[in-house]
């Protein structure tokens, strides 16, 4: 008797609810809102809300109250474009911002009357949020920490991605397994990620995943789905295989010379894990690539016949890990460690104290960065010793003498480096203002970084090295008057970024060079009037083929040139709904669309600056030049855009301006086969030569533009300057050092 009144009290309840749902939802109809019935189509909802969008736009409605209908607008399309949202609105009257109907009502009713409780518990339901295992918790994932966080450290460690949701029997099925491995991984070092897709839908459509449960895997931005049974052995097998081949070289009695020699020619240090285990542990693979930019991984098996002498050598334990980093020196390790249980924090702190040369090589800006880091304060000085020398037996004594006065004065504020002067000349002749002193001769200079546009302070030791007792005594004294005089470094100057020597482009740029020496000496021979040269720019026509046409003999690519142009202009593509598939969707493998983001008052001029930006790349077969209207196609290029939002991100729907954003001047290069593209932002400063007055805005530019202004007016030179270092951009998408952004697959272009 008493269930039965339980009963129809809680049908009483439910009853009520609803009925206040259908009240509720009188105050607001979506559906009265975007002026559409309840049977319209997705495409008839946002038609209907791109006509209102744009008519109560808060910039082109003067009404007073066109910003609160363009809100409602927005709202009522929020929740009609969602398809969960608009069910709960087409059953209760309500979207269910967060959890749906289930807890709103739970809410409603939950203290319905002080005499009646109602607890699911009583049904033993274990199929909603709030009863399930709260292990996940820690893991769970949305749309923003995704895309800014998590991406970019897929670059340190790769991730193993769970999406459920709730009422799913299979998501419940593989829990245990699930929640026993992801305890295992994470502390291996590999990163978890749980994705409620009730709640991210946002974020499960981003990953491709149009089920649940659906198991990923997330490394080097790049997505890969997990297609088996739900296993533990399968799961570790599929993070493992997620990563690179050739991250640890099985090393033996005969190839380890060979190995440990390498630390010159990759300018890092060696480590060795020598173990018991017949495989390479997957935790040893983790670590090798989450430091693969700084050391090289080697793995001896010591069970192995053909180790023995390796093992004598370095006097191994066979029955305990050892692991092992070697520096210049491969005849003896530099630093040691042994565990019988190597965990994966004693292994970072050993490698991160051991993650440079004693005296590296500056290859690169970013190596220099971190070996020379900018001083943050008075009290917290860091000095570089950097000596200046060249390659070859004629310079090895010098060098030498070097390493053994680093090993002796190496502290956390004094760090000694070198370069070579033939790879980094900018670099070197910056520093040494008498050439013709060093010439032939080794330097040392000290300097200090104050700030990261590349001023420095410094001191040039007045003779050369030699590496003689008296330079030793020298450079030791200068660096005791140094701890109490900071103002021995009397030199200032502006480094340039240093040239990236282990980049594939250094080399090609060498090639590149010396074929332009060797054309400008045949031109030189059949051409007397070399000196004269213009530059000529056709006007875009409306043809679907536009060519941008410039002399090949331009003086300013004379100078700058690394490729040698097949043609007289560069042939741009417009991209459209035609030629969509061949030019995008279906190009061959290896070949990129580089297209340029323009819209009709900006076409002529972006066109132009297109065309002398990338002129020099266009003897590259693999390279295609498009350009895509933003009049016409502003959805695609913002779909495309979220999945790059940490370098583009993409306007809150409530911002009365995001539908104007401004995307003239983006450049995007496009992988058809392997689905990603590389992003170029438009240049911003505006005002470098002191053309571009500080109040003048893009919006003014173009109406100068429209009122027939000529090309050389402060707006138009602000839209070519959007293009600014476009062509620095370019050699970095051929080296291939541009951050890449995957999408599941390419969205239809109308």
């Amino acid at each position: 008797m008493e269930l039965g009144r339980a009963g129809l009290a809680w049908a009483a309840a439910l009853l009520l609810a609803a009925l206040g749902a259908q009240a509720a939802a009188g105050d607001f109809d979506p559906y009265r809102v975007l002026g559409v019935g309840r049977s319209s189509s997705q495409a008839d909802i946002k038609k209907a809300y791109k006509r209102l969008a744009r008519e109560w736009h808060p910039d082109k409605n003067k009404d007073p109250g066109a910003e609160d209908k363009f809100i409602q607008i927005s709202k009522a399309y929020e929740i009609l474009s969602n398809e969960e949202k608009r069910a709960n609105f087409d059953r209760y009257g309500d979207a269910g911002e967060s959890q749906g109907y289930s807890q709103h009502q739970h809410r409603q009713f939950h203290h319905f009357h002080e005499g009646f409780y109602f607890d699911e518990s009583f049904f033993h339901f274990p199929f909603n949020s709030e009863r399930r295992d709260t292990s996940d918790e820690k893991y769970l994932l949305h749309f923003s920490h995704y895309i800014n966080e998590i991406v970019p450290d897929s670059f340190k460690k790769p991730y193993l991605i769970k999406i459920t949701s709730d009422w799913c029997f299979s998501c419940i099925h593989i829990e245990p397994v699930w929640k026993e491995v992801a305890q295992e991984l994470e502390a291996l070092g590999v990163g978890i990620g749980v994705v409620h897709a009730g709640y991210e839908r946002r974020l499960a459509h981003h990953l491709g995943a149009h089920s649940t449960p659906s198991l990923l895997g997330l490394i080097n931005g790049k997505i890969t789905f997990f297609h088996n049974a739900v296993i533990r052995e399968n799961l570790r097998q599929f993070v493992e295989n997620l990563l690179p081949g050739n991250l640890v070289e099985k090393i033996t009695d005969k190839n380890y010379i060979r190995f440990l020699s390498n630390w010159k020619k990759e300018n890092k240090p060696h480590v060795l894990l020598f173990d018991h285990m017949p495989v390479v542990p997957l935790l040893y693979k983790l670590i090798a690539f989450a430091y693969r930019d700084y050391l090289s991984f080697g793995y001896v098996y010591v069970g192995l016949r053909g180790t023995e002498k390796l093992s004598s050598q370095y006097n191994i334990n066979v029955y305990t890990p050892t692991m092992m980093i070697f520096k210049e020196h491969i005849d003896r390790p530099a630093d040691v460690v042994q565990a019988r249980d190597m965990k994966k924090q004693l292994i970072d702190d050993f490698l991160s104290q051991n993650k440079f040369l004693m005296v590296a090589r500056l290859t690169n800006q970013r190596l220099f960065q971190e070996l020379c880091p900018v001083k943050k304060s008075h009290r917290q000085r860091k000095h570089c010793v950097i000596l200046l020398t060249g390659e070859g037996d004629k310079f090895a004594e010098a060098y030498e003498a070097f390493l053994t006065f680093a090993v002796a004065n190496t502290k956390d504020t004094l760090k000694f480096v070198h370069i070579y002067n033939d790879r980094q000349p900018e670099f070197a002749d910056a520093l040494l203002m008498d050439e013709e002193k060093y010439r032939g001769k080794s330097a040392v200079v000290i300097l200090e970084r104050r700030n990261n546009a590349g001023k420095i302070a410094y001191k040039t030791l007045e003779e050369a090295w030699q590496g003689s007792k008296e330079d030793n005594f020298i450079l030791l004294d200068l660096l005791d008057q140094l701890r109490t005089d900071p103002g021995l470094l009397s030199s200032e100057t502006v480094l340039a970024d240093l040239n990236d020597e282990l980049a594939p482009m250094f080399l090609i740029r060498w090639l590149y060079s010396m074929l332009d020496y060797i054309s400008d000496c045949w031109d030189s021979l059949f051409h007397s009037n070399c000196d004269s040269s213009d530059t000529r720019d056709s006007p875009p026509s409306e043809k679907e083929e536009t060519a941008a046409k410039t002399e090949k003999n331009d003086a300013s690519f004379s100078k700058e040139s690394n490729r040698i142009p097949k043609k007289g202009f560069v042939e741009v593509t417009e991209l459209t709904d035609i030629n969509y598939n061949s030019n995008l969707v279906r190009l061959r493998p290896g070949h990129m669309n580089v297209v340029l983001i323009l819209s009709n008052s900006t076409k002529t001029m972006l066109l132009q600056k297109f065309a002398l930006e990338v002129y020099t790349f266009t003897g590259s077969s693999s390279l295609h030049f498009s350009f895509l209207s933003l009049d016409k196609h502003r959805e695609w290029l913002e779909y495309l855009l979220e999945f790059a939002q940490d370098a583009a991100p993409i306007p809150n729907q409530y911002d009365k301006h995001f539908l104007e954003r401004d995307y003239t001047g983006y450049v995007l290069a496009l992988n058809g086969h392997k689905k990603y593209f590389c992003l170029f932002k438009p240049h911003r400063s505006g005002d470098e030569g002191g053309t571009l007055g500080s109040c003048e805005d893009y919006d003014s530019s173009l109406h100068t533009e429209a009122r027939g202004k000529s090309s050389c007016s402060p707006g138009s030179r602000f839209i070519k300057n959007k293009l600014h270092k476009l062509s620095f951009w370019m050699e970095r998408l051929l080296e291939g050092s541009l951050q890449r952004f995957y999408i599941p697959s390419w969205p239809a272009l109308d």
